[in-house]
């Protein structure tokens, strides 16, 4: 089978991993989307690859799945569910819809717009509206502060979350298939930074089912799902991402490739939103 990487790095550790297990019997194929025009993508010449592996969220990125999506090649996730989890308004929108336990979430136009009418009787975090690398992410505890972030992001579209009171810490889920993975790590809210991943010695059964469900909501193969611990026993999501890095998880690049094999010869995911409640 012909296997696609829709990724400008792929020596990114979870790909190559993926990869060496399966050129031994496979023929793996890079596609860098930086490198095709996305006015011209039928410059991919000749068949399409059995499958592509979508690890990367760039316009060009989602052009050139688009693409491929429509000369009916599989891609995983799909270039509808990836876009999706790039909007964390209609990804909380979504999930509230579906029943899973989404932080509470309100849309601004801008920072500057949201600063301005800020009343902060308990702290929130602010996030751009658009899930990218650099993007915005900081708790706000006083109208100083608001006033601060919009100076530094004033025309930044965002969204806006009620504090939830934790631990400190961030459960990171992450789920290939059926499988789930998670780690813990400092918030990035820290002070102190994030540090590195640390192992989740106990995975609650119910925070695996919730992760497996925005699976099932979203339309994703390969995920991650932020869930913070408030004490009561109820996961609280607060970020969905279309294939993460799942760095340094025993059996992640095993599962990959199995996917990447069953997809080949599988039919199309469902679109976004197909496994909602009714």
């Amino acid at each position: 089978m012909r296997i696609g990487l829709i990724t400008p790095d792929p020596g990114h550790p979870l790909l190559a991993a993926a990869t060496e297990l399966l050129t031994p019997l496979h023929q793996v194929d890079v596609l860098d989307p930086g490198a095709v025009d996305p006015g011209a993508m039928d410059a991919v010449s000749g068949p399409p690859a059995d499958v592509y592996l979508l690890k990367s969220r760039t316009p060009r990125a989602l052009a050139l799945a688009r693409e491929l999506e429509e000369r009916g090649a599989p891609v995983v996730n799909s270039a509808a569910a990836t876009a999706l989890c790039q909007d964390r308004m209609e990804m909380a929108e979504l999930a509230v819809r579906a029943g899973l336990p989404f932080a509470a979430t309100r849309a601004w136009d801008t920072v500057s717009a949201w600063a301005s009418e800020a009343s902060l009787a308990s702290p929130v975090v602010v996030k751009s509206l658009r899930s990218r690398r650099g993007d915005l992410v900081a708790r706000v505890d006083s109208p100083a502060q608001s006033a601060e972030l919009a100076r530094a992001w004033p025309r930044e579209p965002v969204v806006v979350q009620e504090f939830a009171p934790n631990s400190g810490w961030d459960h990171k889920l992450w789920a290939v298939a059926d499988r789930v993975f998670a780690a813990r790590r400092r918030s990035e809210l820290s002070p102190g930074g994030r540090g590195p991943n640390l192992p989740l010695e106990r995975l609650p059964t119910a925070w695996a089912d919730v992760t497996l469900r925005v699976g099932e909501v979203f339309g994703l193969d390969v995920y991650g799902v932020d869930i913070i611990d408030t004490g009561d026993g109820v996961p609280l999501i607060v970020d969905i991402n279309a294939f993460p890095g799942i760095r340094g998880q025993a059996g992640a690049p095993e599962a990959l490739a199995a996917l990447a094999l069953r997809r080949a010869g599988s039919a199309p995911v469902p679109a976004p939103g197909d496994g909602t409640a009714d």
